[in-house]
């Protein structure tokens, strides 16, 4: 059964859900183009350890679910989940194997299969969702449907839409949108750029673009968490035209996915912090059916080097104005995803200048660091979660060698977490991350000033645990 389209929503008689973390299947082509082997590793290890990071936060109101995760979660973490989200029941398998590719491990995996398969009940029918559609997703699709189980996939395009993903997902693929898109959308707009292919030219380019304005981005077409961005500021690179060309063609030749994918090339945008931190972001869903639902929208936490760490959501982050500018241009952005095919969960990053433009940087077609953030607002305090809370979530805050526990870290924790009459204090989103002694969380606090406040006790709390290691 090549598609089921159900306008009213998931019938009842698909009643399994499974949900798979493939957060490494979204870039595989990215990662295996990645030549170092310890760095080809992290990032398959790192990606595996963020299948707990709030990713059963944005599955808690699904009563009943499978979750397939590359990597076991720890038990007192699942429980303090359940608890937190008020879970009756949930079950989570791990295949035998890992090899970044969680939907090949799932075919080669005889006990998952066959759990599938019983789940799928003698109606023989599933619903299957993901962190994203990948190729590896859809070929398992095609497998369990050779078996005979109709399967329904809510938050995914059908075979023919599939291009959408990796098109509309990929640093090329949004530029040629708003590039044909110019002329209906004045608003939206990208930084000037181009789209080029080799290390050479685009070591040219680059080091013209970078001498004319002191400065330039440089990225690859589709990479991930700040992996596969350049960013170069005034004094980072040699003023002489060859000295340029040669120094960043140095710096592109050490990985070869420089070589392999598109490379885009941008003006550097000087960004406003007082707009959202200079990183508004709008979240989208768009359903089985075309139904374009808007999420929320916030301000990124980035790095200098353009590493994402979390999101800040609420009303006021930015002015009405703004809002209305981003949300709009988001809704244009998912009429075009909508009317070509693509269905799930996107965003649409943008960079706010100091000149006043507000400029497109991206859009992720998949679930997105923010989603779990949501989604608990959604759930822990309501509807209106935008007004009545101030949300931070940050996803690598340093934790000191000694900790090597969920259970740790929420006991010392305890004054400061997340208060369900209150609806303020800590989440903690994650327990694989605090073995890499990084601490994920989500914080809630009636204002701004409360949540910061909220903030800085839990780290204040962690600093001196720094001090005072546990025996």
């Amino acid at each position: 059964m090549d598609q089921i389209d159900f306008p009213n929503g998931l019938p009842k008689r698909f009643e399994k859900v499974v949900y798979i973390f493939n957060m490494s299947e979204d870039v595989w082509p990215f990662i295996s183009a990645i030549t170092d082997t310890k760095l080809h590793k992290w990032e398959i290890d790192d990606n595996a350890d963020l299948s707990d990071r709030g990713e059963l936060f944005t599955n808690a109101d699904i009563e009943g679910l499978i979750y397939i995760s590359p990597k076991k979660i720890d038990e007192s973490y699942i429980a303090y989940v359940k608890d937190l989200f008020s879970i009756k029941t949930l079950e989570i398998l791990v295949p035998e194997t890992h090899t970044g590719v969680i939907c090949k491990d799932i075919l080669r995996d005889e006990k998952i299969m066959a759990r599938l398969v019983d789940a799928s009940n003698s109606v023989k029918k599933l619903t299957l969702t993901s962190y994203s559609t990948s190729p590896q997703f859809l070929h398992l699709i095609d497998v369990l449907r050779s078996n005979g189980i109709t399967v329904y996939t809510p938050e995914s395009p059908e075979i023919d839409c599939a291009w959408t993903v990796n098109f509309f997902g990929s640093k090329s693929g949004i530029r040629q949108l708003v590039q044909m898109s110019g002329a209906k959308e004045p608003d939206l707009k990208m930084p000037e750029g181009v789209v080029c292919s080799g290390i050479i030219d685009a070591s040219k380019i680059a080091a013209n673009k970078f001498i004319k304005e002191n400065g330039v981005v440089i990225k690859t077409n589709k990479g991930h968490s700040g992996s596969g961005v350049l960013i170069f500021r005034d004094n980072d690179l040699p003023y002489e035209y060859k000295t340029c060309e040669r120094a960043i063609y140095e710096i592109l030749a050490k990985d070869v996915y420089w070589e392999q994918f598109p490379i885009v090339i941008e003006s550097l945008i000087h960004v406003n912090p007082s707009v959202a931190g200079g990183f508004p972001n709008v979240e989208f869903k768009i359903a089985k059916n075309g139904k374009i639902e808007f999420l929320y929208y916030c301000g990124l936490r980035v790095t200098k080097d353009g590493v994402f760490h979390g999101i800040e959501i609420n009303q006021d982050i930015v002015t009405d104005r703004v809002s209305a500018r981003i949300i709009d241009t988001g809704f244009f952005v998912a009429e075009q995803y909508s009317a070509a095919g693509y269905r799930g969960y996107f965003d649409v990053d943008f960079a706010a200048a100091k000149n006043g433009e507000i400029y497109v940087t991206e859009s992720n077609t998949r679930r997105t660091g923010g989603t779990h953030a949501y989604k608990a607002g959604e759930l822990l305090i309501g509807k209106d979660f935008m007004k009545d809370s101030y949300i931070l979530s940050d996803n690598a805050l340093t934790l000191p060698e000694s900790v090597t526990t969920f259970r740790e870290v929420y006991e010392r924790l305890l004054s400061v977490l997340f208060d369900k009459k209150k609806k303020e204090g800590v989440v903690i989103a994650s327990s694989n991350l605090i073995r890499q002694h990084r601490l994920a969380y989500v914080i809630f606090g009636n204002n701004k000033s409360r949540a910061l406040e909220i903030e800085a006790r839990m780290e204040e709390i962690m600093k001196r645990l720094s001090n005072n290691p546990i025996n």
